[in-house]
């Protein structure tokens, strides 16, 4: 297994849990041995998650120590995730009404799924506007925002802290030394942690075929094409473009990332390859106080995928009922999600938990996201790989706008 590489080893995985699953379809009880396995692998993603992000911000900032530097960073990325989300809306509008993948879609044949689960934290982000978003990066306890993974409000007091230390000259380096080390043994433990990678993908893999089976991936086939024909032209097209600007060829920023794309994508998880990314864009050649900002500040902010595929899975919803939803509700679906889908990416099942919130906006019955909650992990697993490679390229987008982006000495040799 040392010989191969890690993404052909994920791949392995990827491929050997779609047979057994497909193989047991139906059958529990290995559903039940598969989970464990699948939920142990995450669980240990979840674990560094939080001291990485908190070690390597503060340790970042410190070495910024520029109020006025890092309010200008901070403001420079917050515009462009704005540009770059809105988009993929707009992308996702336009596609859902060029194509029409809802269209004569014969709802009988559709197995409903129960959403009730989703409903309920659906009604708090109905509230959710953009003055609540800012409230709530301030923490009222910040222990409680470690415990709950608040990413925003994580990044917040990383950032006061950094300062804090900076301020304080001399006394500040002994626990600026302690974040140093603490970040770097907490990347040793990712890279230890990601051996066991190719067996989560496999277990995670599993359960979701066994469950659903692909016959689920029939009746919804027209949606599922749509979306990953969307997603794929989304990255090279877009983002491709955007990575052009920024001196950077896309083909080669993927092979650069393609083994936390291959995994993001085989575990539906931007948590599982948040630490490999951070540590792979500063290699790349991004500073640490950019990429240790960027990339979990989008995590909240820039949700590429995501936003695009719930403004295509809106307008498929409409098309199935048969409402021909107009230009101005069509905007304001637009506008709805620009706030919906931002500063709530902790929330489990966020594409759906955003939809529910919006669909009711414009008239469309929130009852049709359940024809297409059976498949939504597959999907999920499509926007969660668009979803990282936007935030990678953010890193290197907003390095080149600072004028502090320094590629790689050998940009040609994979970046470990």
């Amino acid at each position: 297994m040392k010989r191969i590489g890690l993404a052909w080893q994920i791949l392995i995985g990827l491929i050997l849990g779609i047979i057994v699953g497909a193989i047991f379809y139906g059958n529990e009880q290995v559903a039940s041995y598969l989970q464990p396995i699948g939920d142990i692998f995450l669980r240990l993603i979840k674990m560094i998650v939080v001291p990485i992000v908190i070690s390597s911000i503060i340790v970042g900032v410190a070495s910024v120590g520029d109020t006025k530097k890092l309010g200008r960073l901070g403001g420079k990325t917050i515009l462009y995730f704005e540009i770059i989300t809105t988009i993929a809306i707009i992308l996702g509008l336009a596609v859902a009404n060029i194509f029409q993948p809802g269209a004569g879609v014969d709802m009988g044949a559709i197995e409903k799924t129960d959403i009730n689960s989703y409903v309920e934290t659906s009604e708090d982000v109905e509230s959710h506007g953009i003055a609540e978003t800012f409230v709530h990066i301030v923490p009222s306890n910040v222990f409680t925002s470690f415990v709950e993974g608040d990413m925003l409000a994580i990044i917040f007091f990383s950032v006061l802290f950094g300062f804090a230390l900076t301020a304080i000259g001399e006394r500040g380096k002994p626990v600026l030394a302690f974040f140093q080390g603490t970040a770097d043994a907490m990347f040793y433990m990712t890279n230890q942690i990601m051996k066991f990678a190719p067996f989560g993908v496999f277990a995670l893999i599993g359960v979701t075929i066994s469950k659903f089976g692909l016959e689920s991936l029939i009746p919804l086939g027209k949606l599922v094409i749509t979306v990953y024909l969307t997603m794929a032209f989304f990255i090279i097209v877009v983002l491709g473009f955007v990575a052009k600007l920024a001196g950077v060829n896309i083909f080669h920023f993927i092979r650069i990332i393609k083994d936390e794309l291959l995994l993001a994508y085989s575990t539906a998880s931007s948590e599982a390859v948040l630490p490999r990314i951070m540590e792979k864009m500063e290699k790349f050649g991004c500073p640490k106080a950019i990429s240790s900002f960027v990339i979990p500040t989008g995590y909240s902010f820039n949700l590429d995928g995501s936003t695009l595929y719930q403004a295509l899975a809106a307008v498929f919803i409409a098309q199935m009922y048969g409402i021909d939803l107009s230009l101005s509700q069509q905007i304001s679906l637009l506008l709805v999600l620009m706030v919906t889908s931002k500063g709530i990416a902790g929330v489990p099942g966020v594409s759906f938990v955003v939809l529910l919130a919006t669909l009711g906006t414009v008239g469309i019955p929130i009852e049709g996201l359940a024809f297409i909650a059976g498949i939504d992990r597959i999907l999920d697993m499509a926007r969660t790989a668009v979803n990282v490679v936007g935030n990678s390229l953010a890193a290197v987008v907003i390095s080149k706008w600072e004028g502090e982006f320094r590629p790689s000495a050998a940009p040609n040799k994979q970046i470990a």
